[in-house]
């Protein structure tokens, strides 16, 4: 794994709140707060409930924008600016192996028939890094 790959993984290891941005219908940006999780192939998963505004908005427009890195608003170091395309998984195999014990505040657990999980395969990373003017840039 080459050492920028590295640095990626190393800011998404920690839960976080992120920011994932969609396309509505009237095509216009909405943005809402989501915990992702990377694997080592960096692509990213989210929770989310099959019938939520923006499972729909992916269905109809699957370019998403995820903002993510900061833990702390008072100490902003390094984050990541990824843009992709996301995807519905609600495949048994994918909800066991993405399941957390704290989706238990909004799922029953890993069989709830309403829980899913967003696939978001990354067409471009930026990684913002504290004192550096540009960021270094990740492409598949």
């Amino acid at each position: 794994m080459n050492e920028l790959k590295q640095r990626i993984l190393a800011v998404t290891q920690q839960p976080h709140l992120a920011s994932l941005a969609t396309i509505s219908a009237d095509g216009k940006p909405w943005v809402r707060y989501v915990i992702p999780r990377a694997d080592e192939n960096l692509i990213f998963r989210v929770a989310t409930r099959l019938h939520s505004r923006k499972v729909a908005q992916i269905q109809e427009n699957p370019n998403v924008h995820l903002t993510c890195g900061v833990t702390d608003p008072r100490q902003v170091g390094t984050f990541l600016q990824i843009q992709g395309r996301a995807e519905l998984s609600s495949s048994q195999q994918e909800r066991e192996a993405f399941w957390d014990p704290h989706l238990e505040r909004a799922f029953k657990g890993p069989k709830d028939p309403e829980y899913g999980v967003l696939r978001i395969i990354p067409s471009r990373i930026e990684i913002w890094e504290e004192g550096k003017p540009e960021p270094e840039v990740w492409e598949p």
